[in-house]
């Protein structure tokens, strides 16, 4: 099926960016620190909109569609050539486009499109419905590594039958051998939507750690790990065995409570921990927050990921505020996409164009030369996330 490329992620605005730095944006490859695979299987409308909707757990409500959203915007603007439509596209029209297409074409016309020289892609939520990353990076024609979730190692050796009195010596047996697998970057936790942040964050003794999972085994159905001394466990080995930690910040699905996600409720966690590297992602709205601890914090880092998607051309102002305290080299890039391939490409084309908007009022004012305004761009984009996760 015919297609069409991606328009000048400056276009419109050429005259507020710095023809060097422009240039640099367009064409630098970025890594995409965090990420998750596109869908495998050709999906209805209703599931599609479902997943270019971040808070609500309901489908959409059928007097309404996320195409009129600023995430639809992006889309319709951004996406839309690249199927060979023209900018702005209907919501109608572009459905119907896109339909033309298989999950495998639409990854292969999109994914490119993104600039992305290795994803790092979070393997722990519904594995079977999108791509592996070995997958993801063969269609995108890059390179990828894999983040584990610390919950779902702990409820797979749970539910493949390990004894509770095992437990904490089998989950450290895990994290050994996640450590030796050069795929493997690093781990994530799903805390925020388990129990929040305000947690007793001590590292716990083998004995609790036993009961726990004993009262966990003896609940019907499958295992879920929401208890936070089993949270902690996890999280403390996982800085032992010398594993970045990936935290899930802020903005999410409505089955979090917001106001238990601020990260500065894991100031007891940072100032006890193994400094090994923390990455707080996503982090809006409380980006200035997570800004505050990369700078107070040396082995704590960030990125406003996801929700520069769903900003849409308003994501300017979120990474101009991401840039307000953080030391440029705590911040890093990454879309937090999953599922539609769209969100792929359009959380690397928001964040050139917000990178080239910001960055590039710096250099007119005189406030940054243009080639530290280039080497700001390249240590967000690139070099922060080989140093953290030592590509």
């Amino acid at each position: 099926m015919p297609a069409g490329e991606l328009q000048d992620v400056f276009d419109g605005v050429e005259a507020q960016v710095p023809a060097g730095l422009a240039d640099h944006l367009r064409t630098v490859t970025l890594i995409d620190h965090h990420v998750h695979g596109t869908f495998t299987e050709a999906v209805d409308r209703a599931t599609f909109e479902f997943s270019i909707n971040e808070g609500s757990n309901d489908p959409v409500p059928s007097w309404m569609t996320q195409f009129d959203s600023p995430l639809g915007l992006s889309i319709r603007r951004w996406c839309a050539p690249l199927l060979g439509l023209p900018t702005h596209a209907d919501g109608e029209q572009y459905w119907k486009r896109r339909c033309e297409f298989g999950p495998d074409e639409l990854a292969t016309t999109m994914l490119p499109a993104a600039g992305v020289s290795r994803w790092i892609v979070d393997t722990g939520f519904k594995g079977d419905r999108i791509t592996p990353h070995g997958r993801l990076a063969e269609l995108a024609g890059g390179q990828s590594s894999e983040i584990i979730r610390l919950e779902r190692v702990a409820e797979d050796l749970l539910e493949d039958g390990t004894a509770p009195d095992d437990f904490p010596d089998a989950m450290r047996a895990a994290l050994a051998r996640a450590a030796d697998d050069p795929a493997v970057v690093g781990t994530k936790t799903i805390v925020a939507y388990r129990t929040g942040f305000d947690i007793d964050w001590s590292a716990p003794a083998d004995a609790d750690v036993v009961t726990r999972a004993r009262d966990l085994a003896a609940r019907p159905g499958s295992p879920r790990i929401d208890d936070p001394v089993l949270i902690a466990f996890g999280v403390h080995e996982a800085a032992a065995h010398g594993l970045p930690i990936q935290v899930h910040v802020g903005f999410g699905d409505r089955d979090l409570d917001l106001h238990r996600c601020d990260p500065l409720l894991l100031l007891p966690l940072l100032r006890t921990m193994p400094p090994v590297p923390l990455l707080l992602l996503h982090c809006y709205p409380y980006h200035r927050q997570a800004g505050y601890l990369a700078q107070a914090f040396d082995h704590v880092n960030f990125d406003v990921g996801l929700a520069i998607n769903y900003l849409g051309s308003r994501s300017t102002g979120l990474v101009a505020e991401a840039l307000d305290t953080a030391p440029f080299a705590k911040q890093l890039y990454s879309s937090d996409a999953f599922g539609p391939p769209e969100l792929h490409v359009l959380g690397s084309v928001l964040w050139r164009r917000a990178m080239g908007l910001v960055l590039g009022e710096w250099v007119r004012t005189g406030d940054c030369a243009e080639a530290d305004a280039i080497r700001i761009v390249d240590m967000i984009g690139v070099t922060n996330a080989q140093r953290v996760y030592g590509l």
